[in-house]
């Protein structure tokens, strides 16, 4: 079976804020509050879509769900990089998983 791997980044000068925003919108952050009193999960792209991440800023998708991620990214200035790539057992198993 193959999947799509993408490699992103952004330019060396970005502002940190962009950064944060992206990866909060992207991945999704776990938050607590001020006195650990509460902790709740921001939601995120990539907790709809199973994914394999292997290092920042390089994930394996399943083929059927590159362009939502493709989509979504043309929002930002990123250097990209995608390619089909045959998945492992492993990495099969991950993208097999539903996320509801």
């Amino acid at each position: 079976m193959n999947g799509t791997m993408i490699l992103f980044h952004f330019p060396e000068k970005t502002d940190h804020g962009t950064i944060n925003r992206f990866m909060q919108k992207f991945y999704g952050q776990d938050s607590t509050s001020w006195k650990g009193k509460y902790a709740y999960h921001r939601h995120g792209l990539l907790d709809d879509i199973p994914h394999r991440k292997l290092l920042r800023g390089v994930i394996i998708l399943r083929n059927e769900d590159v362009s939502k991620v493709l989509d979504f990214f043309k929002q930002y200035s990123l250097t990209l990089h995608v390619r089909e790539v045959k998945l492992t057992t492993e990495d099969e198993n991950i993208l097999r998983e539903t996320h509801e």
